[in-house]
């Protein structure tokens, strides 16, 4: 998720998501896919900003190239704030036997 500061900045969002796919690239991600979602006032203003355009990228990539994205996005005026999540696969379970139930057929 992407917070971008594009405030009088005509056409800017489209720069920096293009800038920022290239980035996830370089670093040996994949961009899957690019959900914009607006401008959106802040919960909560700061004295410089009351709102961002935000954008939800959603890629993959090895753990090692996260770090290295942070850093790149921390030299980035223009991406006010950033969060970066793991999805983790559902793990299957298979049931348990009981041993009371395995213990009575063996009788």
């Amino acid at each position: 998720l992407l917070m971008l500061d594009v405030v009088g900045k005509e056409d800017a969002e489209k720069d920096i998501i293009d800038r920022v796919q290239k980035e996830i690239e370089q670093a040996g991600g994949q961009v899957e896919t690019v959900q914009k979602m607006g401008p959106k006032p802040f919960a909560r203003p700061t004295p410089k900003r009351s709102a961002a355009h935000y954008v939800n990228i959603i890629f993959t990539a090895p753990g090692k190239a996260i770090g290295a994205l942070d850093a790149k996005f921390h030299l980035d005026s223009e991406l006010y704030r950033w969060q970066t999540t793991e999805i983790v696969p559902e793990k299957v379970y298979k049931p348990r036997k009981e041993k009371k139930a395995a213990a009575a057929v063996a009788s």
